[in-house]
């Protein structure tokens, strides 16, 4: 039983990752073609990233971003395909409820100058997704119990979350967002 719960878990996140690093690389890829625009664009992300960075501080409501689109008729996922499938559908479904950070993270993305990078910065976004389903597929009563105790701190992680991301927004419009590359130089003793 563990095990086709595992194998399920498995591919319900490649499902999602494929989505996410296919974006990556098309982010990477757009973000090259318009090099010649970048400070330009850097700066209208920011604004962007702003935006969102308000709206989950509550500050701003987007209405969009509360929207959650599901694909009910993808299959009931008891098969490994099944949870692939659902997995895929999942990325898109899902889009705008992370569509904040997601954003910064294809911004960045589109920044990059090789689309290994752009593809790398989605696949770690996809393994943070990943974690958590991995945890619940092993522990799914610990993670219940869990879950009840920590969702009333969520509201406090989103305002972090908002704030950080205005933060960042706000290096952007500056055009010092290589500010974070200072502050950030240590973690160059653990790069591959």
């Amino acid at each position: 039983m563990m095990r086709k719960v595992m194998i399920s878990s498995l591919l319900f996140i490649l499902g999602f990752s494929i989505v996410f690093v296919s974006l990556g690389a098309v982010a990477t890829e757009v973000g090259q073609i318009m090099a010649r625009y970048k400070s330009l664009l850097a700066q209208i992300a920011g604004v962007v990233i702003i935006v969102f960075g308000l709206h989950l501080t509550g500050l701003l409501k987007i209405k969009a971003l509360y929207a959650d689109k599901r694909m009910h008729n993808v299959g009931k996922g008891s098969t490994p395909w099944g949870a692939f499938v659902i997995g895929f559908a999942f990325a898109f479904g899902w889009t705008p409820c992370v569509g904040p950070i997601l954003a910064v993270i294809l911004g960045l993305a589109a920044a990059q100058d090789s689309v290994i990078k752009g593809i790398g910065l989605l696949a770690i976004y996809s393994l943070g997704l990943a974690v958590p389903f991995l945890l619940t597929s092993l522990g799914i009563e610990r993670f219940l119990k869990f879950y009840g105790r920590f969702r009333r701190h969520l509201h406090t992680v989103e305002v972090a979350s908002g704030v950080l991301l205005i933060i960042l927004g706000g290096l952007l419009v500056a055009n010092r967002f290589t500010v974070l590359s200072g502050y950030l130089s240590f973690l160059n003793r653990f790069a591959l």
